[in-house]
């Protein structure tokens, strides 16, 4: 089962930067792919390659077209939720220390902390501005040299071209330089903790009351944390996060329909059933035939 939070397995951890390309079906390397909340130390740049997505972070919906891309800050609960048929985008991670050079530098101090350390949680890169497109264009050539054969030098020219590239985009977006206040960040902290709290047992019969308790909140802030956040009830994340499970039980095993339901928390298959529809638009047994189909063309 995967934790809400993240650990990235880079390749290689002497240089920890890594580029996801996902799809609606695949995450190569394997990785977080499509419609699957979470969060994660390092900062991220996600380029739309081909079609369009929308990406949810802190509970905000920021739409790409191909071509365009967005900077998320460190530690933002993040998944995208649509992605067209024949879409695909890349993802870039890494960690901040390799926009410092060394810890205490100058370029820590000046250009870096006071960044991923504040209120900003996302911007978009749309390539309507000179500067913005010279961003894109930079991120398309990183995109290359990640699927090229490496050669020798690329971990440096990568290095290179994200520093160049944060510099490029500190310098032209509008990225608060204030700290995250306190009570916002221990908002999120919360949110993390019931998130990681329904991902741990969501097979077991657990209440709304266990969820609050697990960030030791009320009920009513329990729900407003949610609503403004994930912009939905706990309840219905719970459902929705349940079926998610059940999906992968469906492709991976024989169980059947009965069993299944049960392993992912409910109690009655027609509730499993009903709920599955509403969320796939399918029944699990359609799901289950239809899988691994490509897509009509």
């Amino acid at each position: 089962m995967k934790p809400l939070h993240e650990t990235i397995a880079f390749p290689d951890h002497s240089f920890p930067y890594i580029m996801y390309t996902h799809t609606r079906y695949t995450s190569t390397p394997e990785g977080r792919g499509f419609n699957d909340l979470h969060w994660h130390e390092e900062l991220q740049i996600t380029l739309a390659s081909r079609g369009a997505l929308v990406i949810q972070v802190n509970g905000i919906d920021h739409e790409l077209q191909a071509g365009q891309a967005i900077l998320l800050n460190k530690a933002m609960l993040h998944m995208v939720t649509k992605l067209t048929e024949d879409g695909e985008y890349v993802s870039f991670n890494f960690p901040e220390k390799l926009l410092a050079f060394h810890s205490g530098s100058a370029m820590e101090d000046r250009y870096v902390l006071p960044y991923t350390r504040s209120s900003f949680s996302a911007f978009v890169i749309s390539g309507e501005e000179p500067w913005s497109m010279e961003a894109l264009n930079m991120l398309y050539r990183m995109k290359q040299i990640f699927d090229a054969e490496k050669s020798w030098g690329w971990e440096y020219d990568i290095a290179i071209r994200t520093v160049r590239l944060w510099l490029l985009l500190i310098a032209n977006l509008s990225i608060p330089r204030d700290e995250m206040p306190k009570r916002e960040r221990r908002q999120q902290e919360r949110l993390q903790f019931m998130l990681s709290f329904i991902h741990r047992h969501y097979a077991d019969p657990i209440t709304l009351q266990e969820i609050a308790d697990a960030a030791h909140l009320s009920l009513s802030e329990c729900a407003r944390s949610f609503k403004k956040t994930v912009r939905m009830t706990p309840y219905d994340y719970l459902i929705q996060y349940r079926i998610r499970k059940s999906t992968e039980r469906l492709l991976e095993t024989d169980d059947t329909i009965t069993e299944i339901a049960r392993q992912v928390g409910f109690n009655h298959v027609n509730h499993f059933i009903q709920s599955f529809k509403k969320v796939q638009g399918q029944t699990p047994g359609e799901f289950r035939k239809h899988a691994g189909q490509p897509p009509a063309t």
